[in-house]
């Protein structure tokens, strides 16, 4: 007998029975029929929950055999695994409790690809030194990061020798420059190095393992190196207007305290590597195919908003290369006085986006085979 016969969907909210009783079950409840039909699961929708049928509304249609007393009609059974609210089963995590993915994740959706976690990079990897790879990822972080300053250097330049906000791009044209070069330069160059071209994310991917020791010392300095070629040129070109507009060096803006400045790198930072972390995640690589190429546009929109919200408080700094270059090359006191802050609070910035990064999003377990 075809037990679909039995079973008529009218609408997404009603579902008609109309030659047998119903009785309805928990599942995993003691009664089990000794011969059910197939299982038939109907995709209606509930008006209590939009997604009562996605949990698995499932239907068993008991034929004459069932242990049924001889006087009654063989009843249809309906066994409902009724979790209104909750999300779809995902694979245990270590903690050995269910843990549950809402409805239409990348978690829930692409189970065929199974995520395995890359080992961690080893601390001290001497035979990298011996690789051309290696030097070639220093070189194009060397040369990301000059023409990065270069860029962003004339840009602040430009706006602070405008005697008015309307003959100038303003604060909004060089938050543009930063987060545009930084879009720009991270595609470039992601393939190579990984297109860091900031100390503090290398630092916080060094926290989270994803680079040796030996590579996270070079990467830095080939940045910093990089940084003061980079303002070193713009200072050529324009000696007298680079030192009379402050060479584009950070400081922290008359009216704010060392703290706030502190606070404002710091949090900045934060934005900017978990922003690196999350478009670079491993395992949205391994679900989602379109990440490894859009990676760039998050990472230069975070710098653009950042700039946006603290250039009337440090200048914005986030990038402890991009400080040092327009320091060194300025080199008058106003650009050492609080020049630690453009190191200290990008590097506590990057270290607790990593350790967030890596303890609380990393975490969740996610579906698989």
């Amino acid at each position: 007998m075809d037990c679909r016969s039995h079973v008529t969907p009218v609408h997404s909210d009603t579902v008609h029975f109309p030659l047998q009783p119903i009785r309805i079950l928990q599942k995993g409840s003691a009664y089990s029929p000794s011969n059910l039909c197939p299982k038939v699961t109907l995709q209606i929708n509930t008006p209590q929950s939009p997604h009562f049928l996605s949990h698995g509304l499932d239907f068993y249609l008991s034929s004459l055999l069932d242990p049924f007393p001889s006087q009654q009609k063989p009843e249809t059974v309906l066994i409902v695994d009724k979790m209104e609210g909750q999300g779809e089963d995902v694979r245990l995590g270590a903690n050995k409790y269910r843990e549950r993915q809402p409805i239409g994740t990348a978690a829930q959706t692409q189970d065929t690809k199974d995520y395995k976690e890359p080992p961690a990079a080893p601390l001290f990897e001497p035979a990298e030194l011996s690789s051309w790879s290696f030097y070639r990822a220093g070189i194009a972080e060397f040369v990301a990061t000059f023409l990065f300053l270069y860029i962003t250097v004339l840009t602040v330049m430009g706006v602070a020798k405008s005697s008015t906000k309307c003959s100038t791009v303003g604060i909004q044209g060089i938050a543009w420059a930063f987060g545009g070069m930084i879009f720009a330069l991270v595609y470039c160059t992601a393939g190579i190095s990984g297109g860091h071209i900031n100390p503090a994310v290398t630092f916080g991917l060094f926290l989270a393992r994803k680079l040796s020791l030996i590579r996270a010392v070079f990467y830095m300095i080939m940045q910093c190196l990089g940084a003061i070629c980079g303002a070193a040129v713009v200072k050529s070109f324009q000696k007298t207007q680079y030192e009379r507009l402050g060479g584009g060096a950070n400081t922290v803006s008359s009216g704010y305290s060392k703290s706030s400045g502190l606070g404002a790198e710091i949090v900045g930072t934060f934005v900017l590597v978990y922003t690196v972390f999350s478009a670079t995640d491993a395992k949205r690589n391994a679900r989602d195919s379109h990440v490894p190429i859009l990676a760039p546009l998050p990472i230069g929109f975070a710098v653009f908003l950042v700039q946006l919200a603290t250039i009337p408080v440090t200048g914005t700094g986030i990038n402890p290369a991009r400080g040092l270059g327009a320091a060194l090359i300025y080199n008058k006191d106003q650009a050492w006085d609080d020049h630690w802050i453009f190191w200290v609070g990008p590097f506590i910035g990057a270290a607790l986006a990593a350790l967030y990064h890596q303890i609380v999003i990393r975490a969740i377990p996610f579906k698989s085979k």
